[in-house]
């Protein structure tokens, strides 16, 4: 049985000049038998908007740990969902797998475990005709990876968060709040 129950992760990896493809992946990973695993099961049905859906790198190829994704913003269009159950899908897959691969996440307890990501899809891409696919594979993939390490590392820690409270403030703040 695994003793990880409950942990925490986060990333942002901005697009390329031009591109909407920034990636912004929240994960949940936990044990199948704790809090994490009860909010996974009770994801298996739809939420209008929000679509809700394993992770699997191509047919056939569901991850472990278990993992399922939905949205953070509201899905509008097919086009918006082919790029979600798509590109984005398999960069999240690979960063998984790659993860599995590299011990970021324990090869031993793939089975025991489960993450619910909450990913960030631009409802812009959808209609850009200059979308760059490998941009947004690759902002998805590098923020999946990025967020796993922080949720088994538990980083930022306190510590590092008290360090850089008056260095670092949130982007929307600018012009806001003087540090």
């Amino acid at each position: 049985m695994s003793d990880i129950w409950f942990r925490t992760g986060e990333a942002t990896v901005l697009a390329a000049d031009g591109q909407y493809t920034d990636a912004m992946p929240e994960v949940l990973i936990g044990s199948v038998r704790g809090p994490a695993g009860h909010a996974f099961a009770s994801m298996m049905g739809q939420v209008q908007g929000h679509t809700r859906m394993f992770v699997v790198r191509d047919l056939n190829q569901q991850v472990r740990p278990a993992t399922m994704m939905t949205t953070k913003a509201t899905i509008h269009t097919l086009e918006y969902v082919d790029l979600l159950g798509g590109v984005v899908q398999g960069a999240i897959g690979d960063a998984i797998v790659d993860a599995l691969a590299e011990g970021i996440l324990p090869r031993d307890q793939a089975d025991e475990l489960c993450m619910i990501v909450m990913v960030w899809l631009d409802p812009r891409c959808a209609e850009d005709e200059n979308l760059d696919k490998a941009d947004l594979y690759r902002t998805n993939y590098e923020a999946m990876k990025i967020a796993l390490e922080r949720a088994m590392t538990g980083r930022p820690t306190v510590d590092e968060l008290i360090a850089n409270r008056k260095s670092v403030k949130h982007y929307a703040l600018d012009g806001v709040v003087e540090y």
